[in-house]
């Protein structure tokens, strides 16, 4: 028996419609706003990453440099500018609740606004390397063809480069919230928002909570 093609065309304008129901009404997974609440970008809201920063402020090092203390697997290297980012989660993944998460916050945001210089003044055993910023389109593409293409001998042993964001301290310089992304070539990498206190005198990776629970993300 055949089947009308008026049939198929019902049929046919049944499911486009039950599909553009499903695309607008469905969350897909996504958190729902709430009411009243529009979710700003803050690439365009609060640019981040602009040309124009100077060196890194001094205290930057001690941070980083103590995240760092113990030996990693490959051979650490870090691009000389500063880059980071922040996750679109209703707007921003960081989830500040006290007055020392808002202070850190603003003061992430505001450090970040512009791209800043790394110099060679971190203290990790293990050693890095600094790569200028000519280098570093290089080297990513290096990693994205596994060293294959020409060029890329002096890089064949690196995995990552990282890009570490300037900190944003709290008031009292005993909490910040520091930035590393990771990439490995390409669409290949990770990256993550966290947040740091002092202990004794030397700064540690802080206990995860919903502040920057959102704030890791892989590509």
């Amino acid at each position: 028996m055949r089947i009308s093609w008026r049939l198929w065309f019902r049929v046919a304008l049944l499911v486009i419609v039950i599909a553009l129901i499903w695309v607008r009404l469905i969350p897909h997974g996504r958190s729902p706003a709430h009411p009243g609440h529009q979710i700003t970008d803050l690439a365009a809201t609060n640019p981040m990453n602009q040309p124009g920063g100077g060196p890194v402020p001094a205290e930057a090092y001690d941070v980083y440099s103590a995240l760092y203390q113990a030996p990693s697997k490959d051979p650490l290297s870090f691009a000389e500018y500063s880059i980071t980012d922040i996750p679109q989660v209703d707007g921003s993944c960081l989830k500040p609740s006290t007055p020392q998460e808002h202070a850190m916050t603003d003061a992430f945001v505001a450090a970040n606004r512009q791209s800043h210089r790394w110099e060679q003044k971190f203290t990790i055993p293990q050693g890095y390397r600094l790569l200028v910023r000519v280098e570093v389109p290089q080297v990513q593409t290096c990693l994205a063809t596994h060293g294959r293409d020409a060029g890329c001998d002096s890089y064949k042993q690196l995995r990552y480069v990282r890009f570490l964001g300037v900190p944003g301290f709290d008031e009292g310089h005993t909490g910040a919230l520091v930035s590393v992304i990771k990439s490995c070539g390409g669409f290949c990498g990770s990256g993550g928002i966290f947040a740091v206190e002092k202990d004794g005198g030397a700064w540690k990776r802080s206990e995860t909570t919903d502040f920057t629970r959102n704030c890791s993300w892989i590509y």
